[in-house]
């Protein structure tokens, strides 16, 4: 391995580890649920899915796995009062 590729991948890291370096704008996960798949998509930090259950609370399991699986770096995927963490 060359010397700038062990120092992009040095830089990678120390980005990784300053969380706030980051900002997400637009994202799309397909969520293969146990009864069928689900797409989310977060998109200027609004949190989407097209489950039955978002449509009509906002939140749903897919959007809450995907921000877990993110940490601290999604924006806030849990409605307030679920026991969210960071």
């Amino acid at each position: 391995m060359n010397s700038g590729m062990i120092a992009k991948m040095e830089k990678a890291h120390r980005y990784h580890e300053e969380r706030d370096r980051f900002h997400f704008e637009a994202l799309r996960v397909r969520v293969d649920g146990d009864n069928s798949s689900h797409t989310v998509s977060l998109d200027g930090g609004a949190w989407g899915c097209d489950c039955d259950f978002f449509t009509h609370n906002a939140a749903c399991a897919h959007t809450m796995a995907v921000g877990l699986m993110l940490g601290a770096t999604a924006p806030e995927a849990m409605p307030e009062g679920a026991g969210a963490t960071a």
